[in-house]
C-alpha cells in the first residue's frame, strides 16, 4: 500500500523506501520516520516514546557518527530512526530473540538499508558479540526497567525482554557500551526517573561520565516518568566537567495537545508535528 506523501499539511521528508516485503498474518507495517516503515507484531512489543527519544537524543548529541551500535535492539526501531537521521552512518544491532530479529530483517530490507546494517543475534552481556567490530561513535539502548518477578509480564513472549530484565539491566547496557565506544563517542539511553540513582550508578560503574540528561514529562503538571541520558568514556572527558541537566521536556499540555517544543522535536526525526488538528 502506497503512503500519502502529505499528512495533515505536513510533507514527509527523506527518501522513499523500495518496499517489496510482504506483511504476514499477525504483523503490521507501520510508518516511522519520514516514509520509512517498520514491521511489528500486532500483539507483541511495539516501538514506544522511549525508543523514539533515545534515538533522538543520541543522534542529536553525538559529536559525529560514522558507526553506530544499538544494544538490545528488538525490532530495530531505535537504530532505524537513527539511520534515517544519520544518512552516512553504518549500524550494528545486537538482539537475543530471533522472533524480533526476524522483523528487523524485514524492516531493513523494506527500507533499502541492507548495505548499512549488520544484525547480530546474541546476548549484549557477552564480550565476544562485537569483539571483531571497530569501535562505535554512537551506542544506543532502551533497557528494560523491571527485574524479573517485580512486575507483571506482558502476554506476548516477544515483549517480555523489553519490559523485564531477563538478560541484564541498565548496568549491563552501560558496561557493554563502554566496551565498544570509540574515543569521544556517546552512549544514549532511557531509564525511569524513579530509578535515577541506579542509572547514574551504572554510568559511573562502567567507567563513563555523564554528559547531559533530560527528564521527560508526559503530561504538563505531572512529575517526570523517564529521563534520557548521554554519557562518554571517562578517559575522554576532563575531570572538571559538569554534566548539563536540561530543563524537562513536556510531551503533552494539560489540554492533551502536543507541546510546541515536542512538536518541533518530532519534526526533527521525521514525525508529523502532533499539534496540527485533523
Amino acid at each position: 500500500m502506497s503512503l500519502d506523501p502529505v499528512y495533515r499539511g505536513w510533507r514527509r521528508p527523506g527518501p522513499l523506501p523500495p518496499g517489496g516485503v510482504e506483511v504476514e498474518p499477525g504483523e503490521s507495517l507501520d510508518v516511522i520516520s519520514g516514509s520509512y516503515r517498520i514491521f511489528q507484531y500486532e500483539r507483541g512489543h511495539r516501538y514506544s516514546t522511549d525508543d523514539v527519544l533515545t534515538a533522538w537524543y543520541g543522534s542529536t548529541y553525538a559529536p559525529r557518527v560514522a558507526r553506530a551500535a544499538d544494544l538490545g535492539s528488538g525490532i530495530g526501531s531505535v537504530a532505524l530512526i537513527c539511520a534515517w537521521r544519520l544518512t552516512g552512518a553504518t549500524f550494528c544491532t545486537v538482539e537475543a530473540q530471533e522472533i524480533s530479529i526476524r522483523l528487523a530483517r524485514k524492516t531493513i530490507r523494506y527500507n533499502g538499508l541492507e548495505p548499512r546494517f549488520t544484525l547480530y543475534r546474541g546476548d549484549l552481556r557477552d564480550p565476544s558479540i562485537l569483539a571483531n567490530e571497530e569501535p562505535f561513535d554512537l551506542v544506543t539502548g532502551s533497557p528494560p526497567y523491571f527485574p524479573s518477578g517485580t512486575a507483571t509480564e506482558p502476554g506476548h513472549p516477544q515483549a517480555v525482554p523489553a519490559r523485564m530484565e531477563v538478560r541484564g539491566g541498565v548496568e549491563d547496557y552501560a558496561r557493554a557500551a563502554a566496551r565498544i565506544l570509540a574515543p569521544g563517542g556517546l552512549f544514549a539511553f532511557v531509564f525511569p526517573v524513579v530509578q535515577d540513582a541506579r542509572a547514574l550508578s551504572a554510568i559511573d560503574g562502567a567507567g563513563l561520565t555523564l554528559i547531559r540528561r533530560r527528564d521527560i514529562i508526559f503530561k504538563d503538571g505531572e512529575p517526570p516518568l523517564i529521563a534520557v541520558f548521554a554519557a562518554s568514556r571517562r578517559e575522554d572527558i576532563p575531570v572538571q566537567y559538569n554534566a548539563l541537566i536540561e530543563p524537562p521536556l513536556t510531551i503533552r499540555r494539560r489540554d492533551r495537545s502536543t507541546d510546541p517544543e515536542y512538536s518541533a522535536i518530532r519534526l526533527s526525526f521525521g514525525f508529523p508535528p502532533g499539534n496540527v488538528p485533523p
